[in-house]
């Protein structure tokens, strides 16, 4: 069983019993030690302050009994040395547990108070309060999510962050592409095979397979495309995912580019990246691809991640 204390080495031979066809491709996007030992490091746990609710420096005031570090490429964000799970501030809602490279899509939203934004996968909700935040609970958002299993935890961390703008829907993303030119901002968070999770928790290593991953893709490509037609021109999409495969990643942002007027945008943070990939298994992407932001676990010691943003002119 993977553990923390292997070395590299090991740790690949680890992998390759456990799951010999995500090692066979995952070696060929990132065969480095650094990559192989962060998959087994334990996360770094971390929290952004809900600015609806308090301010930043009394959050921090507040838990000044804990080792806290900023996030770079969060103002609100920190990472801390412990699980505040069971903290007051918690529970009243004055700061979100959230994985930090997650705080990404919404601080390259551009969002502004009185903005229409849709988020079209906001389960379990740590964007859709990101967002409320950013735009000072002033305008409106369109929090959807396609499983009733997921809305009420959705709801629940809303009403406990003190979001008073959202309007919770229940459909596939897919069914927004009816409201064409629409939305200010949409974020698409999109499901995807979660290998930049494995981290936080082994089973996404032993669940992982390609055939899923194709399948994955497909529905990808489908919410890309409805998330950019209901977006406004001069508006920003931000498409991301937790997972580091080419074909949820690169190759969807080069879908939209090839079937839209889609412009891709650089991002430009405090933070360490992996260069896109451009070329993977015989197939080429477009050179636009090259501005998105592919960040791998050992970059900044959190889950691996990807972010697209992407202007409608």
């Amino acid at each position: 069983m993977l553990r923390e204390g292997l070395n590299a080495n090991e740790i690949r031979m680890e992998i390759k019993k456990i799951n010999p066809e995500f090692y066979n491709r995952y070696s060929k996007i990132d065969d480095s030690d650094e990559f192989y030992i962060h998959m087994v490091k334990p996360i770094r746990s971390s929290f952004r302050v809900n600015t609806l609710k308090i301010d930043v420096e009394s959050v921090i005031e507040n838990l000044s009994n804990y080792e806290i570090q900023a996030i770079p490429w969060c103002k609100e964000g920190f990472f801390v040395n412990a699980n505040l799970g069971s903290t007051i501030e918690h529970q009243l809602g004055l700061i979100f547990i959230q994985e930090a490279s997650s705080m990404i899509p919404a601080v390259v939203m551009d969002l502004e108070p009185k903005m229409l934004t849709l988020d079209v996968a906001a389960s379990p909700g740590a964007k859709t309060t990101q967002i409320a935040q950013y735009m000072e609970n002033e305008g409106c958002i369109v929090a959807n999510d396609v499983k009733f299993s997921r809305i009420n935890i959705l709801i629940s961390n809303l009403q406990r962050c003190g979001v008073l703008i959202a309007k919770v829907t229940m459909k596939d993303g897919r069914f927004f592409k009816r409201y064409k030119d629409t939305f200010d901002a949409v974020l698409l968070d999109a499901p995807c095979s979660n290998v930049g999770m494995i981290r936080k928790n082994y089973k996404y290593l032993k669940l992982w397979r390609y055939k899923d991953v194709i399948g994955i893709s497909k529905l990808q490509k489908g919410l890309i495309l409805a998330a950019y037609t209901a977006l406004k021109p001069g508006g920003v999409l931000v498409y991301s995912t937790c997972t580091l495969d080419p074909l949820e990643n690169e190759e969807v942002v080069d879908y939209l580019i090839s079937n839209t007027d889609a412009e891709i945008e650089k991002i430009n943070l405090k933070i360490k990246s992996h260069k896109p990939i451009l070329e993977f298994n015989g197939k080429e992407y477009s050179s636009e691809v090259r501005k998105c932001l592919r960040i791998h676990p050992q970059d900044n010691d959190t889950e691996g991640f990807f972010v697209a943003k992407i202007v409608k002119r």
